[in-house]
């Protein structure tokens, strides 16, 4: 059974940096890729980053520059560091992964595995 869950979320100032962990369970973390969506009141999911099984790395362009993916597979967690946050970026953000290994992620009809959420909060 796989299992994601997310820890890092908060509240604060424009301008301040965060760090979102997911921590993966239920399968070989290593074969899989990683990504985070987020969902803002009244707003559709949207993609924010991913990284391949391999290490390869793609962002959205409303956080390119201020946000970084990455993975350590010997501790099965996937991170987003979130620097220049501004209020715009409040949402709800969730982890995510596919189903089939060697996969990539590429909107959320390719997400077969959710997280359960964390909130983030920027105040201007």
């Amino acid at each position: 059974q796989v299992r994601l869950v997310e820890s890092g979320g908060g509240l604060v100032q424009a301008g301040a940096s965060l760090r979102l962990s997911c921590a993966a369970s239920g399968r070989t973390f290593s074969d899989y890729p990683m990504g985070w969506f987020r969902q803002a009141p009244g707003k559709e999911r949207e993609f924010v980053a991913s990284i391949s099984w391999s290490g390869g790395t793609y962002n959205a362009d409303s956080v390119r520059g201020r946000f970084t993916i990455s993975r350590d597979n010997a501790k099965n967690t996937v991170y987003l560091q979130m620097n220049s946050l501004k209020p715009e970026d409040t949402a709800v953000y969730y982890c995510a992964s596919t189903s089939r290994p060697f996969s990539s992620i590429t909107s959320v009809e390719t997400i077969r595995y959710w997280g359960q959420g964390t909130q983030v909060t920027v105040s201007s």
